[in-house]
């Protein structure tokens, strides 16, 4: 991979998909998945409601075989379900009463998740509803750190990556989050972008987040639930990280006075 592509000379760096992840990662000391529509929503979603999360790959034939070995729950496909199952949509997630384990497969945030496992030595899952807390999380435990915060972006038909503008606002909320708030500095001007695109929808998330691609698509097949969801600006105070290939809650080792200031 060409070096230009890695944003070594910048402290916080910017990428969309899992050959960006790849390419930012090297040197960094954290690692920021956003995938808003909606992994790291669920993501935050599960988190909340005390259930640990392991990131997988597309949910293939092994998929089954991974959840058993980790006496977990499989989540299926939204198209998919049945009563009293769990699906990618975080609405499933909460009227769920009996998970603890769960694993949430998905070819975007989560293979990328998946992927950062052995890359990152800190990886961290951030949504609309928490990127307050991941970076606050971030400022506190490593204020000196080089952070590359990913964009997982969608799939188009053939497979290949479709930019999808509600992870560029995402990441930019991140991003935002450790400049305006904590100071963070030497953006890539790619980071500086993804700032920018946040700073310009702060105020309008929901009416933006029902107008882009993603949202109208998830609204066509009957999924609005999951716009609401992923609109809920600021209403997590968990952090995902990845400990012993799960997501579990490190919002516990912030100071409690942090806490009480949001």
């Amino acid at each position: 991979m060409n070096t230009a592509h890695r944003q070594r000379d910048s402290r916080i760096r910017f990428d969309w998909g899992l050959r960006g992840a790849a390419a930012i990662a090297e040197g960094a000391d954290v690692a920021v998945v956003v995938d808003v529509l909606s992994f790291t929503t669920t993501l935050s979603v599960a988190l909340d409601a005390g259930i640990d999360v392991l990131p997988y790959r597309w949910r293939d034939e092994t998929a089954a075989a991974h959840a058993a070995a980790h006496d977990a729950v499989l989540a299926v496909g939204r198209q998919e379900m049945t009563p009293g199952a769990v699906s990618r949509s975080p609405g499933t997630i909460r009227s769920a009463r009996t998970v603890e384990r769960l694993v949430l497969p998905s070819p975007n945030g989560s293979s990328i998740a998946y992927d950062l496992d052995s890359r990152a030595s800190t990886c961290l899952g951030a949504s609309l509803r928490n990127f307050h807390a991941v970076a606050e999380w971030i400022a506190r435990h490593h204020p000196t750190a080089v952070v590359s915060v990913v964009a997982a972006g969608e799939r188009w038909p053939d497979g290949s990556l479709r930019p999808a503008v509600e992870d560029l606002w995402g990441t930019g909320a991140v991003i935002a989050g450790l400049v305006d708030t904590h100071g963070f500095g030497s953006l890539s001007p790619e980071a500086e972008q993804a700032r920018a695109a946040w700073n310009a929808v702060a105020g309008r998330v929901t009416s933006a987040l029902q107008d882009c691609a993603s949202g109208r698509e998830l609204a066509l097949i009957g999924f609005a639930d999951d716009i609401a969801i992923a609109s809920e600006v600021r209403r997590s105070n968990c952090v995902p990280i990845l400990r012993d290939h799960r997501f579990v809650d490190a919002s516990g080792t912030l100071p409690v006075q942090a806490l009480a200031d949001r």
